[in-house]
């Protein structure tokens, strides 16, 4: 078979993939995943459960798609909670260019530690990680306690899938928009 045939078959299979991926839900059906994200994300982390206990607001994307050949392209709808209550919907996009052949899902969740790098998020018309605010992606040490240093940022990012906290992922580069929902 011709590798270009194959490589276009494989980019019209993403492209289906990430539209499905992609579709704008409804505003219980994002409650919902949102919940039990935030559920498996506890089970996974009681140091994550307690800095998540501390913070103003949380971001929580609960399934991020990211596929590619070469370039690359991510998307997921989420809610930001503030005290436990949805107050907004957004986006996260993103696209990559390198080595890259696949696709995943993954949940993730950004921590606003303090009230200030909170409203500075909530302002904004587009933000950035990395340029807006960095996140601190957290990792988990001996006894699945989270790096001291990381726990002392404004911002702190966490990346799991169903099988627990996943590592040597960013969040840099992936822009997050308000949804009008």
């Amino acid at each position: 078979m011709n590798p270009y045939r194959s490589i276009a078959a494989l980019l019209f299979a993403l492209f289906l993939l990430l539209p499905a991926g992609a579709r704008a839900a409804s505003k219980a059906e994002i409650d919902a995943e949102v919940r039990e994200a935030i559920q498996n994300f506890y089970k996974h982390t009681s140091a994550g459960k307690e800095l998540a206990g501390k913070a103003s607001g949380m971001l929580v994307f609960p399934s991020v798609i990211k596929a590619g050949i070469g370039i690359g392209g991510e998307y997921g709808e989420g809610a930001l909670l503030v005290r436990g209550k949805t107050v907004a919907y957004y986006n996260i996009a993103g696209a990559s260019i390198g080595f890259q052949l696949g696709a995943q899902a993954r949940s993730q969740i950004v921590l606003f530690m303090n009230d200030k790098v909170l409203s500075d998020f909530r302002k904004s018309e587009g933000w950035q990680a990395g340029v807006d605010g960095s996140v601190a992606v957290a990792t988990l040490g001996a006894g699945g306690a989270i790096d001291t240093e990381t726990a002392k940022q404004p911002i702190i990012g966490f990346i799991f899938s169903n099988k627990g906290l996943m590592y040597n992922l960013t969040f840099e580069g992936s822009k997050i928009s308000r949804l009008a929902k």
